[in-house]
């Protein structure tokens, strides 16, 4: 199925069928990704009385409870609740679905300390021109080991507060990034990257979305972006963003 769009005065063609599935899926398995020291995703059977909520078991259906830390399990969708006394949910700021996004692959600076760091000058040749609505940042190497990468304790790749700043004067509502958190996993709960993005007016109109994979075959440029979010009253939920190609029309 094809539909044509016009952005910025551009016609283009969209192949619906031709979508990138860039989340991470929970996984009820040794290979799945986790970070933060979460307790890892698991899927079991309801077990009331008699009843065994597994067909393999002998039961009716499968019927089963999930045990999920959503911010350590998979691909998820984050709000400035994550950070406030307030309860802010996803489910409440994000109102809008379909995005112009553009997808940037870059390699991170190895500082002193050995901490691999998403720098300002990193980022300014490649947004220095564009006209960004939503972000998807692709870090290179691009190892398909993202999707089953076991990061506690690893000190993944962060963003500086500079370069989320940076950023934030781009206009970005919604970034992407394929790493467990755009600040550093021990940073003494100064968690600078998160608060530069969801500063002022822009705290109840941003999101953030973590642990995505892009795959190689994508290539960097401009996409639909379809963002789906689990409609969960919380600061973070899972999602599954999903990239469109746009051909010229």
């Amino acid at each position: 199925m094809n539909i044509n769009v016009e952005i910025l005065e551009q016609n283009y063609k969209v192949n619906l069928k031709a979508g990138i599935d860039i989340s991470i899926p929970l996984s009820d398995s040794l290979d799945q990704v986790n970070c933060f020291y979460a307790p890892f995703f698991k899927s079991e059977p309801v077990r009331i009385g008699d009843f065994v909520g597994s067909v393999i078991e002998g039961g009716p259906v499968n019927f089963n409870n999930i045990f999920l830390n959503v911010h350590g399990n998979g691909t998820h969708t984050e709000c400035i609740g994550h950070l406030t006394k307030e309860i802010i949910s996803v489910n409440n700021i994000l109102k809008e679905y379909i995005f112009i996004n553009h997808l940037i692959s870059i390699t991170p600076e190895e500082k002193n300390n050995g901490d691999l760091v998403i720098e300002k000058q990193t980022l300014e040749p490649i947004l220095n021109d564009l006209n960004v609505q939503t972000l998807s940042i692709r870090t290179l190497p691009n190892d398909i080991l993202k999707r089953s990468k076991k990061y506690s304790g690893t000190n993944p790749i962060y963003f500086s507060k500079e370069a989320m700043d940076y950023i934030v004067s781009k206009n970005v509502k919604h970034l992407l990034v394929d790493i467990p958190s755009v600040d550093r996993e021990e940073d003494n709960g100064l968690l600078l990257a998160h608060r530069s993005f969801w500063k002022e007016d822009r705290a109840l109109n941003c999101t953030i979305t973590e642990l995505i994979y892009v795959p190689d075959e994508a290539p960097d440029g401009v996409y639909l972006l379809l963002l789906q979010t689990a409609p969960m009253e919380l600061d973070a939920v899972p999602s599954r963003p999903i990239l469109y190609p746009l051909i010229y029309a």
